[in-house]
């Protein structure tokens, strides 16, 4: 069985990786060494699988299987397959992640089969609805699978000249079979800015996109567009989605988000209060919160924050400070799971 390699308990936050000054935001910095030197050796990674000895991570049409539990208030329990499990034959694509210690993992996807495989393991879930409440390196390791997963499905053909593409570099490249092509394909990642903007004191800007489930409201973010820094993209996406000009724009951290394909680039900016004018298209509504009704969101279906596992929380509790562990939890208290290994 893999290491459970995240033991901080679930009402805190996960800690440091020695590399990082400050704590850790969900779904970055796993316990994965990405030996990508690796990749390259495509015998020696197939013979951990052929001995079992490596960990398969399934995902299938972007979910991430987990076992099933009799409780409603019982955790997701992570599923890991053994690199021998007889369905591995029928996955359509299967990538190297990387190693934990000394196992090897894979991803494999399912995806093209109509109905969900391995029942008899578990059932398949969307990661944002359980990614909080699991240890933080099996959470890394389940959205590392799922991003790349979602890679592969969309890449099928040649951007070039429309020519079927084959898997290459254990995963991490998709080449074009056209001979007189050859283009090389490499996993995409969309930047995106989301930022937290305060007036100096007591006061912050929280709003909520059309299409968000009921009371659910966060920071501003959006899109990096070619040719801009991700200062100017701060500046600009504020303006436009709620009339604001910020000054004292400072990056507070990132975050991987494969929901299908994104990092989250974190700043904080400040702006005067004033009239808010919303870009409709986007944006339902928008004002400036004091940081006690922050505090007293009452997180049900007329006022909720940001999910814990997200960066725009974290940018929120920040700004908050000590006072952020007065807010209302969203979640049950639930202990950490261990991933099952089949």
């Amino acid at each position: 069985m893999p290491p459970d390699p995240s033991q901080h308990p679930p009402s805190q936050h996960p800690p440091a990786p020695p590399h990082l000054p400050r704590r850790a935001n969900y779904y970055e910095s796993g316990p994965l060494d990405r030996m990508t030197h690796l990749r390259a050796d495509i015998e020696t990674l197939l013979e951990t699988i052929a001995d079992g000895a490596a960990r398969i991570v399934p995902v299938w049409q972007a979910q991430n299987l987990v076992s099933r539990s009799n409780s409603a208030d019982a955790p997701p329990d992570p599923v890991m397959l053994r690199g021998d499990h007889p369905i591995l034959p029928q996955a359509e694509h299967l990538v190297f992640l990387g190693m934990v210690e000394e196992t090897a993992h894979f991803a494999a996807d399912f995806s093209h089969l109509s109905a969900p495989p391995l029942e008899e393991a578990g059932e398949f879930r969307d990661l944002r609805a359980f990614g909080q409440i699991i240890p933080h390196g099996t959470g890394s390791i389940l959205a590392y699978a799922r991003g790349l997963m979602h890679w592969h499905r969309r890449h099928l053909f040649c951007g070039v000249c429309g020519s079927p593409t084959v898997s290459d570099r254990a995963g991490h490249v998709r080449r074009c079979t056209n001979p007189d092509c050859g283009a090389q394909h490499f996993p995409r990642t969309d930047p995106a800015v989301i930022m937290l903007v305060h007036d100096g004191a007591d006061r912050v800007i929280l709003g909520r996109q059309l299409n968000w489930p009921p009371g659910m409201h966060s920071v501003l973010a959006g899109f990096v567009e070619p040719g801009e820094s991700m200062e100017d993209a701060v500046a600009r996406e504020v303006f436009e989605e709620v009339g604001a000009r910020v000054k004292n724009v400072r990056y507070h951290s990132s975050q991987p988000w494969p929901f299908p394909a994104s990092l989250m680039i974190g700043f904080t900016a400040e702006a005067e209060v004033g009239p808010i004018t919303l870009d409709e298209t986007e944006i339902e509504s928008a004002r400036w919160y004091s940081r006690d009704e922050v505090l007293a969101s009452p997180e049900d279906l007329t006022f909720r924050l940001p999910r814990k596992d997200s960066i725009a929380r974290r940018l929120l509790e920040d700004w908050l400070g000590d006072a952020a562990a007065d807010l209302k939890p969203q979640s049950p208290n639930l202990p950490f799971p261990k991933p099952k290994v089949l």
